[in-house]
């Protein structure tokens, strides 16, 4: 398996630190606000590689966190007229019933920034203890010219980046690119006793406190969103290595940005979506689907003429996998492959390794749906038209297009449609009624139930072997 390494630019052989295991950690939400589809992308493209790294036998440890101390927190809770806790609660909750929704499977630990306060302050005294921190009137700030490889994972060199400053340095810093850890409470804020006063952690030092924490001081992969890279990324290694010694992380993933009118969405430019808007119009099937369409580096656009296309081509699998059970109740009773069945069923299998090879590829999501098209158009093409089959073979192709979409997070087997309340057995008795009302002469009723097949996005095709029907 290879992987894209943003700290080498260049891809890299997965080689974990342990055998058959992975600390993986990537940033969750600052919840002050549901989820718009720039965080969603992010949510279903790490649940999809560490869906397809247990597939591929590894014990995966998936920490992430959620951030519930914040200046946007606080914000909201003033607003409100309400609890900082009270925010945090119900946003993390409403993530995770959106999360859960999106398919993405819950997470080894949601480590909570007010929960890892002790953590967090053991971390900033032994950064001030090695020289890398100090405190001036409450306020702790990271040094970053002691740590004289920072910007290694964004590229970034200090003296350009203070060159590039354009407002005075903060009074108590020594420079302008050095960053708080902890910072005085306020009157009305929620603090917490610290050796240097009451006070709050700065976003960076939580993430660095909780991987340490519950991961250990080095992990196999760290991932998060591409904006992430700098400064919280870059500040996350500053702080665990100058306390660790050690590089953080072995392979650094970032997700691509989705973008609306080519400009990044983002809740600070007002120009974003949240997915409780989304769903609104579109499934969460779709909207994962289209998600894992493209790499997971790149950005791509969103806007509903792409995701309808991706509603129309989750649709083209879903409708192959219905026509299979369909097929599969049709098919003959006999165990044994026939011989055209058993080369066809050789030929199924290389879709099945055309899907792993493009997942071995840095997790390219794009090229294994496109492995499963083809798996689709072999199954339309050539084994939905005999006129025979067995159900073992039959069941064996159900059985892999199933799999291949079940590792990516995509569930043939629930549709959000009225299909999805009918089994393949209920829809033949509605078409055996519909033969026996046609036998007797009895054509409105036979209409009635094509008719209501049809309210249900069903199309029946009266055949020489049969009827058959497919969900359009």
């Amino acid at each position: 398996m290879k992987i894209y390494n943003t700290m080498t630019r260049k891809k890299e052989t997965l080689e974990p630190l342990e055998p058959n295991k992975i600390k993986m950690y990537t940033c969750g939400q600052t919840v002050y606000n549901d989820i718009h589809m720039g965080n969603a992308r992010f949510y279903v493209v790490f649940d999809a590689i560490r869906r397809y790294l247990v597939w591929r036998g590894f014990d995966v440890n998936f920490v992430q966190n959620f951030t519930d101390i914040d200046d946007k927190i606080i914000a909201k809770a003033n607003e409100e007229n309400c609890d900082c806790n009270e925010i945090a609660e119900r946003y993390i909750a409403r993530t995770k019933e959106d999360l859960a929704e999106l398919g993405c499977e819950p997470a080894t630990k949601n480590p909570l920034a007010t929960e890892e306060i002790p953590a967090i302050i053991t971390l900033i005294e032994e950064l001030i203890e090695k020289g890398f921190a100090y405190e001036n009137g409450g306020t702790v700030y990271y040094d970053v010219a002691k740590f004289l490889s920072y910007g290694k994972l964004s590229g970034k060199k200090i003296d350009d980046l203070e060159a590039g400053a354009r407002v005075e340095v903060e009074a108590g810093k020594r420079n302008p690119m050095d960053f708080v850890l902890w910072k005085p409470a306020k009157p009305d804020e929620p603090k917490w006793a610290s050796p240097w006063g009451d006070g709050r952690p700065g976003w960076h030092i939580e993430c660095s406190a909780m991987i340490r924490e519950h991961l250990g001081d080095k992990i196999d992969i760290h991932g998060g969103a591409e904006d992430l890279i700098f400064p919280h990324h870059e500040n996350e290694i500053a702080q665990t290595e100058a306390v660790t010694g050690c590089d953080l992380a072995k392979y650094w993933m970032h997700c691509g940005i989705l973008t609306t009118d080519h400009k990044k969405m983002s809740k600070s430019r007002g120009n974003f979506f949240t997915y409780r808007e989304m769903k609104e119009k579109f499934s969460p099937d779709v909207m994962r689907f289209y998600f894992l369409s493209g790499h997971y580096r790149m950005p791509m656009e969103f806007n509903d003429e792409v995701l309808r296309a991706a509603e129309a081509g989750l649709g083209r699998i879903k409708t192959c996998y219905e026509n299979l059970i369909f097929a599969e109740n049709e098919a003959a009773e006999a165990g044994i492959f026939k011989t055209n069945e058993a080369e066809l069923n050789e030929e199924a299998r290389n879709f099945e390794k055309l899907f792993v090879v493009a997942m071995n590829d840095d997790f390219n999501t794009a090229d294994a749906i496109t492995a499963i098209f083809e798996f689709v158009k072999f199954v339309n093409t050539k084994v939905l038209v005999l006129e025979s089959t067995t159900k073992d073979f039959i069941f064996a192709l159900k059985h892999s297009l199933s799999a291949l979409c079940e590792i990516l997070g995509v569930n043939l087997a629930s549709f959000n449609s009225e299909v999805s309340t009918m089994s393949a057995l209920d829809i033949e008795s509605l078409l055996s009624a519909r033969q026996e009302a046609r036998k007797n002469k009895n054509f409105a009723e036979s209409d009635r139930i094509r008719d209501e097949l049809a309210s249900m996005g069903i199309t029946i095709e009266d055949t020489p072997s049969g009827v058959r029907w497919r969900k359009n």
